[in-house]
């Protein structure tokens, strides 16, 4: 465990071959541990399109089992270069059950856990319901070559519960493997409250609970339905401290590397004089695991 280490966030665009994607994303894993990245972590469902934009029967065959073909590669990788990746896929967990997973990859190759996403959206151009279970493993925290690490996926970023609860299992960085963007129609109009909306609620994450969030989205317009507009994936990724202070951001529109060292005494300095957990009226919080509270 150590007291600094270095993230490195993905932020790629990705084609319609499924073999040219974990290709590419080897490549710049590869790429970003030469640079100093020690945990790197790729855009969600990386290894295809966002196919999302449509329900269509024949996408289910996208899906791979863990152990798979991504980690078999992925492994590898970690290991050869002693760094620890977090691979997020379409995971095959058995015949008609599928999820939307983040596997991490511990330095010496081995697999330490999955994490499958909780949150489960379903809007124009992101039928995720249709594709994936919502997670049955709970919030997670991983043990590390370098630290307590955590991770959630897109949709999960809206949640203050989901990140408040991997915190509490010890998490030091929450990350978010993300694919969203515009509809083209709605960028001029909305898209710049939108963006700015994604970007806040993830650091109020950090603020809240005292930890780093380290945001990757994916980049580049895709259009896999002909009669539908397409998505403009706004890039956009971005690391911030405990106090939500972004200590790197890349653009809406270019593949890159993201990279910044964070330190673990932080956390405890920001922690004593913002001590939000300590607190918690955890005696007052019954409501919380229902779904609306009607009025007395």
């Amino acid at each position: 465990m150590k007291s600094k280490y270095k993230l490195g966030l993905l932020q790629l665009a990705f084609s319609s071959n499924l073999e040219e994607n974990m290709k590419k994303s080897v490549s710049w894993v590869e790429k970003a541990a030469d640079e100093g990245a020690q945990v790197i972590c790729l855009p969600e469902l990386y290894r295809s399109q966002y196919f999302c934009q449509k329900e269509d029967f024949n996408l289910f065959d996208l899906a791979e089992t863990v152990p798979g073909p991504s980690t078999e590669h992925f492994q590898k990788v970690a290991k050869n270069n002693g760094v620890v990746i977090i691979v997020p896929l379409f995971e095959k967990r058995a015949p008609g059950l599928y999820h939307n997973s983040a596997v991490i990859i511990d330095t010496d190759g081995s697999i330490l856990g999955i994490y499958r996403k909780m949150h489960i959206p379903d809007d124009p151009a992101f039928y995720e319901k249709y594709y994936f279970t919502p997670g049955d493993l709970g919030f997670k925290s991983f043990k590390t070559g370098f630290g307590n690490i955590g991770t959630l996926i897109c949709w999960d970023q809206w949640y203050p519960e989901g990140a408040r609860l991997t915190a509490l299992k010890g998490a030091e960085v929450l990350f978010y493997p993300t694919a969203i963007g515009w509809h083209p129609s709605e960028k001029e109009k909305y898209g710049k409250a939108q963006q700015d909306s994604w970007i806040t609620i993830q650091r109020s994450h950090a603020i809240a609970n005292g930890v780093y969030v380290a945001s990757v989205n994916r980049t580049g317009f895709e259009k896999p339905v002909e009669e539908q507009d397409g998505i403009i994936f706004w890039g956009s990724s971005f690391i911030c401290d405990p106090q939500g202070v972004i200590l790197a951001k890349a653009s809406d529109d270019k593949e890159e590397i993201l990279i910044a060292e964070i330190d673990i005494d932080h956390i405890e300095k920001i922690r004593r004089n913002w001590p939000f957990l300590r607190d918690r009226r955890i005696d007052a919080y019954s409501g919380i695991t229902k779904r609306f509270l009607d009025k007395d």
